[in-house]
């Protein structure tokens, strides 16, 4: 009996430590937050922390993007105008692009 140990995916054979478009966005706007809250009492190590949530959110978007098809699970322009109203440049773009596929 030959037995595979592949820790990395669940029973939907999706990987587990595969990034997450929420989890993405959660992070940025914990990020964005902090940013705020370190501008407003002028701390800088509230800034920097805030700033390096972003940038590491916008990473694991991007990395949770590069193998979505935004025609197959795209929301159309629900994700558009929610990326417009968020100023998240790929929900914009990717709403818009499944939503072309819809019409």
């Amino acid at each position: 009996m030959s037995s595979q140990n592949n820790n990395n995916t669940n029973t939907n054979n999706i990987p587990q430590d595969q990034p997450g478009l929420v989890a993405g966005h959660a992070e940025y706007i914990k990020g964005a937050a902090e940013a705020a809250i370190g501008q407003l009492t002028s701390s800088h190590a509230w800034t920097t922390s805030g700033e390096q949530d972003k940038a590491h959110a916008k990473a694991s978007l991007r990395a949770a993007t590069e193998s979505r098809d935004p025609f197959a699970s795209g929301y159309g322009k629900v994700e558009e105008m929610a990326g417009k109203v968020t100023g998240c440049e790929g929900m914009r773009n990717e709403g818009a692009a499944s939503a072309v596929k819809k019409e």
